[in-house]
């Protein structure tokens, strides 16, 4: 994808490599500032409460999503035993993530609107390209890493729901079988024109045209057209 953005048109590419640098660096250092809120500094102790990118980009993740669409940024460490709470303080730690990512597609929602829907800047202005790229990169985010399988966030509000020992099996089940299916899909969905994370997508996108008042998916076409 990228090399199709930066061939066809640099500009786009860049802004789209800034709008993935900034979405994935807001999410990583919300795990850590919510992890530090919550009593536990280890993730500060290694330089992970920074919203510089280079401190949570994972080279080989960060290649990966340029190229195929996935990829990942390096795991914010936190000590469950020094929180208060473990249980419920490790689900606000993960789930701080996803919040941010929703937060920020929120603020640059607002913000197209006044700019392009004010007829400040063009449709299709650097800017207006930038926010919406960070509108849908973010919702991606979202949507994606609240999916219950480890390693993604959802999975630790997924163990905390179900700890009673009646789940036991169940837990075992995701624990043990949720990676490797994800890991499937993320290959044919990287590798084939199949949709497999619909249920990922479709809310995106969903969620993308209630905050821009349009077609999310109308726009994102349009986009590539100038490719």
């Amino acid at each position: 994808m990228f090399l199709q953005l930066f061939f066809g048109s640099p500009a786009i590419g860049i802004v789209w490599v800034v709008a993935i640098l900034s979405s994935l660096t807001i999410h990583e250092f919300s795990h850590a500032l919510v992890g530090k809120l919550v009593g536990d500094k280890t993730a500060e102790r290694e330089g992970r409460l920074t919203l510089n990118p280079l401190a949570h980009i994972d080279p080989t993740g960060f290649m990966l999503l340029l190229l195929f669409g996935f990829g990942w940024a390096k795991p914010v460490p936190y000590n469950p035993y020094n929180l208060k709470d473990p249980k419920w303080d490790s689900v606000k730690i993960a789930l701080a993530g996803p919040l941010s990512n929703l937060i920020i597609a929120i603020l640059a929602g607002v913000i197209f609107r006044l700019l392009v829907g004010g007829g400040v800047i063009a449709h299709l202005n650097l800017l207006a390209v930038f926010l919406f790229l960070t509108i849908l990169l973010n919702l991606f985010l979202m949507f994606f890493n609240v999916i219950p399988v480890h390693p993604l966030d959802g999975s630790k509000l997924f163990f905390a729901l179900f700890d009673h020992p009646k789940y036991a099996a169940l837990r075992h089940a995701v624990a043990v079988y949720g990676p490797r299916v994800l890991m499937i899909a993320v290959f044919i969905s990287a590798f084939t024109s199949l949709n497999v994370f619909f249920f990922v997508s479709g809310p995106a996108f969903g969620t993308c045209n209630v905050l821009l008042g349009q077609s999310c998916d109308a726009y994102f076409t349009s986009i590539f057209s100038l490719l």
